[in-house]
């Protein structure tokens, strides 16, 4: 399993997100009886939404996004797994704009999981880092390989 030790600063443009969503929290999804992002991605596959989805662009990745976040890394997020869009009316929006990236490589679901725990610790580390908690991402561009997005202010 390989996590990239630093982030690497990305400006994004807008797109759009479509599939499937959930609300949950951090702590709720730490508990094997009410963890909804793995289910909403065994859905996603059981249900072959990335074949089903209108709209879809010409991006072969998938995604994980986290929006309308309540708070900071302790409250309410909606987590929508699926593809990319033109448009539609379940679509989310990814916000444009300055992203760390994290990337890894190796076996889901633990390489993501060390993924997270790294991005964790990076900003408990660099508290001069403000975070916008608006339109995080995972982007997964194949079975064991995922850049993850973080939304940051820069001055």
């Amino acid at each position: 399993m390989q996590t990239q030790s630093q982030p690497q600063l990305r400006r994004v443009d807008a797109f759009n997100v479509a599939g499937v969503s959930g609300r949950t929290t951090h702590r709720d999804d730490s508990d094997p009886g009410a963890a909804q992002i793995g289910a909403l991605w065994d859905r996603f596959f059981d249900e072959r939404v990335y074949e089903k989805t209108p709209h879809r662009m010409n991006d072969m990745r998938l995604f994980g996004v986290y929006s309308a976040c309540a708070a900071d890394t302790h409250g309410v997020f909606d987590i929508t797994t699926g593809v990319a869009v033109s448009d539609g009316p379940s679509a989310v929006r990814i916000e444009g704009g300055d992203y760390l990236v994290f990337t890894g490589q190796g076996e889901m679901p633990e390489m993501v999981l060390a993924v997270w725990r790294a991005i964790w610790q990076y900003f408990e580390k660099h508290r001069e880092i403000k975070r916008r908690y608006r339109s995080d991402f995972e982007a997964y561009s194949g079975p064991e390989q995922v850049a993850i997005h973080i939304g940051v202010e820069l001055d």
